[in-house]
């Protein structure tokens, strides 16, 4: 039987990831340049008892479209402060804080990633959780039902690789459904697996609930029951060599707060 197209909500910005690559750093001043250009903070109070600052987040791919809306919410709460956000795997992420480079916060898309780090980061704070979708072609021309239809040799099947947490989370959900799949390629991060979807490239993928909903118009998403799916968990850290520690021990507990988490459940998310 085919599975009806499941509707989700409207995001203003979907943005997918190409393959391999890290997206550049992006600016969330609401009032800043349009064109990528870091806004240039003030002098003024933060708000938060924390100095100005610019801050530097590297944040999982998956974030992207959340993270540039609670961005521009707290610049605007905290005047004098700059998020720029940098979104990529989270094990390339890890990777770049394990080698010294410049950050203020990290949040990855699994507490696995985060744990590689601890040695390089503050106390993680869980800050959101989300799910397991497949996303399919639009129209499910192959009329996909559930994650058994995903061993059918006729489809084109892309996975993250096992390297990334959606690829770990994928990996887990299909080997305890004994099902075996095999992905004409495996993506270095959620937003490559969509990208390939939305494409055409692909029939069928493994993706996060929110990055579905990111691209409602251009792919369908069958639900995962919650017996046969995966529960991803999001923790954000300072970086213990920022040079911004106030300000980003700010943000990271800015993440939690009423507003912010207000922002990540509009978005899909569910509470931490």
């Amino acid at each position: 039987m085919r599975h009806p197209r499941t509707l989700l909500g409207r995001r203003a910005l979907a943005v997918a990831a190409t393959a391999g690559l890290l997206l550049p750093l992006t600016a969330c001043g609401a009032d800043g340049p349009q064109d990528g250009t870091p806004a240039r903070p003030g002098t003024g109070s933060t708000g938060s008892g924390a100095p100005p600052a610019r801050l530097t987040v590297l944040a999982a791919a998956s974030l992207t479209d959340v993270f540039r809306t609670a961005g521009a919410a707290y610049e605007k709460t905290h005047p004098g402060t700059g998020v720029t956000f940098s979104f990529a795997g989270s094990q390339e992420l890890v990777a770049q804080v394990a080698q010294g480079s410049p950050a203020d916060v990290l949040v990855t898309a699994d507490t696995t990633s985060m744990d590689k780090v601890k040695a390089d980061t503050g106390t993680p704070t869980v800050i959101a959780r989300n799910r397991l979708v497949i996303a399919t072609a639009e129209g499910n021309l192959f009329e996909i039902d559930a994650l058994k239809d995903l061993a059918d040799t006729r489809l084109k099947v892309v996975l993250a690789a096992p390297e990334a947490p959606v690829g770990k989370y994928s990996a887990k959900i299909l080997e305890a459904q004994r099902i075996t799949v095999r992905p004409v390629s495996q993506e270095p991060n959620v937003r490559a697996v969509l990208s390939k979807v939305e494409l055409g490239e692909a029939d069928a993928g493994l993706v996060y609930r929110t990055d579905a909903e990111s691209a409602e118009e251009k792919v369908d998403a069958v639900e995962i029951p919650d017996a046969q799916n995966a529960v991803a968990a999001y923790p954000a850290a300072t970086v213990n060599d920022s040079k911004n520690a106030a300000a980003a021990a700010a943000f990271v507990a800015w993440l939690s707060s009423p507003e912010a988490q207000k922002i990540f459940q509009d978005a899909g998310f569910q509470k931490p």
